[in-house]
C-alpha cells in the first residue's frame, strides 16, 4: 500500500472523514500523483520547488484558485501526516501559497421569501414532510448531510434542540422555531415513526439521499413562486444572514453553523453590510453621490 493510500485510510479510519471529504482527497492526491510519475518521482518524495511546479502547472492549464487552494491543502495534510509518522524529513508544502481566489458572496433568500417557500401547503402529497423539512432547515441552518442524518431521538421537542453531527465529528445543539416544531409534530404522527428511524426516510425507509432533497427543494420552490435557484445551502445562508442581521452576534452565528474557524462565519458580515448600503442609500438624505441623468446642472 503506497503512501497516499495509507493517508487515506487514516482519515476514513481515524479521523472518519465522510465520503465526500475523502472522494475530494483522493482526487487532488491522485493528481498530484500523476504529476510526479512524469518527473519520474514519487508524490512523497517531492520537494518544495517541483511541489512549487506543480502547482504552477495545475494553475497553466486551467484550475481556478479556489480549485488550487483546495488541491494545496489536500497536499498540506498529505505531507503534514508523512512527517508526524516520520516518512519525510520536512514538509515541501511549508510556505507555499496557492493563488487568491475572489469570494462570491454566497445568495440568499430575503426573509419575505424565505416564509413564502416555507409556507407550503400541507395537503399535497408529503406534504406534511416537505412542510417539516423546509422549516427544520430555514429554523436550525442544518447542514445538508446534518438534516438527511437525523432520527427522531436526535430531537428534543421539550426544550426545541436539535442534537447534531456536525463536521470533524463535532457535536452541537442547535435551536429550532415553533414553526419547525409543530411542522414536525405533524409530520411524526403522519409518518408513525420510531426514535430511531430516519426523520425524513427514503424510499428503502433509510436517510434519504442528499441528491434528493436538492431536487424536491427546487420544485417547491417552484411550485411557491420562487424562480431563484434555490438549494438548501441557500436556505442555510439565510437562516445565518437573517439571524446576524437583527443580532448582529458573529460569535453565536458560528456556534449555531458548528463553524471551526470564525473567518468562514465573517462571510455574512459583508452580507450584512450589503443591507445596511441599501437602507443607507435610500434612507440618508446626503447618500445619493451622483445625478440622475436630465438633472440640472
Amino acid at each position: 500500500m503506497n503512501a497516499v493510500q495509507d493517508f487515506l485510510g487514516y482519515l476514513q479510519v481515524e479521523r472518519r472523514a465522510s465520503a465526500h471529504t475523502l472522494d475530494a482527497y483522493r482526487r487532488d492526491l491522485d493528481a498530484l500523483g500523476s504529476w510526479a510519475t512524469q518527473q519520474d518521482a514519487s508524490a512523497e518524495a517531492l520537494d518544495g520547488p517541483q511541489l512549487r511546479r506543480f502547482i504552477a502547472d495545475e494553475h497553466r492549464r486551467g484550475l481556478a484558485p479556489k480549485s488550487l487552494q483546495r488541491r494545496l491543502s489536500a497536499c498540506r495534510s498529505f505531507y503534514a501526516w508523512l512527517l508526524k509518522h516520520q516518512r519525510i524529513a520536512a514538509s515541501p508544502a511549508a510556505g507555499l501559497k496557492a493563488p487568491k481566489a475572489p469570494r462570491k458572496l454566497p445568495q440568499v433568500l430575503d426573509a419575505d421569501e424565505a416564509v413564502r417557500l416555507v409556507e407550503l401547503p400541507t395537503d399535497a402529497p408529503l406534504g406534511l414532510r416537505d412542510r417539516a423539512l423546509l422549516e427544520l432547515f430555514y429554523s436550525s441552518g442544518l447542514r445538508l448531510s446534518e438534516l438527511c442524518a437525523l432520527i427522531w431521538r436526535d430531537l428534543d421537542f421539550a426544550t426545541g434542540l436539535v442534537n447534531v453531527l456536525g463536521k470533524g465529528n463535532r457535536q452541537r445543539r442547535v435551536p429550532f422555531g415553533s414553526h419547525a416544531r409543530d411542522a414536525l409534530l405533524g409530520w411524526r404522527d403522519e409518518s408513525g415513526a420510531s426514535e430511531a428511524q430516519p426523520v425524513f426516510p427514503g424510499r428503502k425507509g433509510g436517510p434519504i439521499t442528499q441528491r434528493a432533497v436538492q431536487i424536491r427543494i427546487r420544485q417547491l420552490a417552484q411550485r411557491q413562486g420562487l424562480f431563484k435557484h434555490v438549494h438548501p445551502h441557500m436556505l442555510r445562508h439565510s437562516f445565518a444572514s437573517h439571524i446576524l442581521e437583527s443580532s448582529g452576534d458573529l460569535r453565536g452565528v458560528q456556534e449555531l453553523l458548528g463553524h471551526a474557524d470564525i473567518a468562514t462565519t465573517q462571510i455574512y458580515t459583508h452580507l450584512d453590510f450589503q443591507h445596511l448600503a441599501k437602507v443607507y442609500d435610500a434612507a440618508h438624505p446626503r447618500a445619493k453621490r451622483r445625478k440622475d441623468p436630465g438633472e440640472g446642472g
